[in-house]
């Protein structure tokens, strides 16, 4: 929708003016910025009924329960649903049936003389969209990029005036929503890597395709939900825990990609830094991965690909990270444990192309030392050739000759690794192949998946199943 970008004062006095809005901000740790900006514009107590930092831990627990962890969903949640509850029992009475009222709150960890990460926390809000409403609710983690204290503090306050300002604004307009939590803000001082809308104001809204909207708008390098679909931030999953992730279109799930991935996880349980340990396994699609023809990003094809892996008991994660070096270097914030990527030969040899690396100093050096600079390892599924019936795997692939004794170097010292135990049988299928026999309707294509996938495209008609002839 086209929309007139406020500033963060205009939206804060636009809030404090709406007389019908009422509600309660609570802040924990660097968060204090929020209220600010309404005490600070005039008229707050048109809206504020009561702002409240619980700042030491003691305190907070005795008003919130006590909890492991401080800045996580769950206390953000904790949060939410007492400053609501307490509110409607208050003051529901006296004003409930003029008034929409809405708690927001978040918990959030900045840098600091102590700590040098960068800041990071939870923020969100419960709101009523007319008065006497059922509550919605959105909730957001967000990371701070900007360097010092107080830089982290200001873009802070800015992002929550625009969650609050943008929850009755364009709650009707879930992504627009989405667009308004960057006003006056940039992507090299904020990112918001995970966001779920709930509640009846937002009834029909597929956090998947929100998930997929902070991605291709830039709030987000990446996006990731279960295999049942819930929408997940990043470390909830992958803290402190071995990751093997396998990139793909999965267009649709094939035979070879699960035979691949088998085979990935037999092989990486048995390193000596992984044996023992709870692991988790990723299937990864890019936005390059989702483009259409037309330049877009059909949001059904999406949610169909989707739909198959999680049929498939598969945890997705959804990036703009074109590069695999830096596809490693978002894993590596989340764990110290062992990383893995499993990968065909063709990706393989693509990696080993220089003409990736021309706008990078060092070349394809410098992205090989941070692709590899925490022991990373590469898993490769080999390649049969289609005419010659040639077997091409990572141990006889030629590189370009000043490559050869660094792609040497790699392998000897098993960074990168042939995978073994693999199915020959998948071997001559091909994605696009398997693609264009569905669309035909030649029916040879359902051997070529699993049968669960097969399953779900007959029923839906996924992928253009249906259209060309048979089924």
């Amino acid at each position: 929708m086209s929309r007139d970008i406020l500033s963060t004062s205009q939206k804060a006095l636009h809030v404090n003016m709406e007389l019908t809005q009422y509600g309660t901000l609570a802040e924990i740790g660097a968060g204090q910025e929020v209220a600010r900006w309404f005490f600070s514009v005039g008229g707050a107590s048109g809206t504020i009924a009561k702002s409240i930092s619980a700042y030491d831990m003691v305190v907070s627990d005795a008003i919130y329960g006590a909890a492991d962890r401080y800045v996580s969903r769950q206390r953000l949640t904790r949060m939410l649903e007492y400053e609501y509850q307490l509110l409607q029992e208050r003051l529901q009475a006296k004003r409930g049936k003029e008034t929409r009222f809405f708690a927001f709150a978040n918990t959030v960890t900045a840098t600091s003389f102590t700590r040098h990460e960068d800041g990071r926390g939870w923020m969100g809000i419960r709101f009523q969209s007319e008065p006497v409403s059922a509550p919605s609710q959105v909730i957001i983690h967000v990371r701070m990029l900007d360097q010092h204290n107080l830089q982290q503090q200001e873009a802070l306050g800015i992002l929550g005036v625009n969650l609050i300002h943008g929850a009755y604004a364009y709650h009707n307009d879930p992504v627009t929503l989405i667009e308004a939590l960057m006003d006056n803000l940039s992507n090299d001082r904020i990112e918001v890597d995970m966001i779920k809308f709930s509640g009846p104001a937002f009834a029909g809204v597929d956090n998947r395709i929100m998930s997929l909207e902070l991605v291709r708008l830039g709030l987000a390098n990446s996006a990731m939900f279960t295999a049942d679909g819930e929408v997940v931030q990043a470390s909830e999953v992958l803290y402190n825990k071995p990751i093997l992730v396998s990139r793909g279109s999965f267009r649709p799930v094939t035979r070879p990609i699960v035979d691949m991935v088998q085979c990935a996880r037999a092989t990486f349980v048995q390193e000596p830094e992984v044996s023992g340990k709870e692991i988790v396994v990723l299937l990864e699609m890019t936005l390059r991965n989702l483009g259409s023809s037309d330049g877009g990003i059909h949001h059904r094809d999406f949610l169909d690909r989707v739909d198959l892996l999680g049929a498939l008991g598969q945890t997705v994660l959804i990036s703009n990270y074109g590069r695999f070096y830096r596809l490693a270097a978002h894993l590596s914030r989340h764990t110290r444990e062992m990383i893995g990527i499993t990968m065909g030969l063709k990706s393989l040899r693509d990696i080993f192309d220089e003409k990736y690396y021309t706008d990078l100093d060092g070349g394809i050096l410098e992205s090989f030392g941070r692709l590899f600079k925490n022991d990373l390892k590469l898993y490769i599924y080999p390649m049969r050739e289609p005419k010659s019936g040639a077997l091409f795997t990572a141990a006889n692939l030629q590189v370009a000759p000043n490559l050869h004794h660094l792609y040497l170097h790699l392998l000897d010292n098993r960074h990168i690794q042939d995978l073994r135990g693999y199915d020959d049988s998948c071997l001559p299928i091909f994605s696009k192949n398997v693609l264009a026999s569905l669309q035909k309707g030649d029916g040879s294509w359902e051997a070529c998946v699993p049968p669960k996938v097969a399953e779900i495209i007959k029923q839906r008609g996924l992928f253009g199943y249906g259209k060309g002839g048979a089924g």
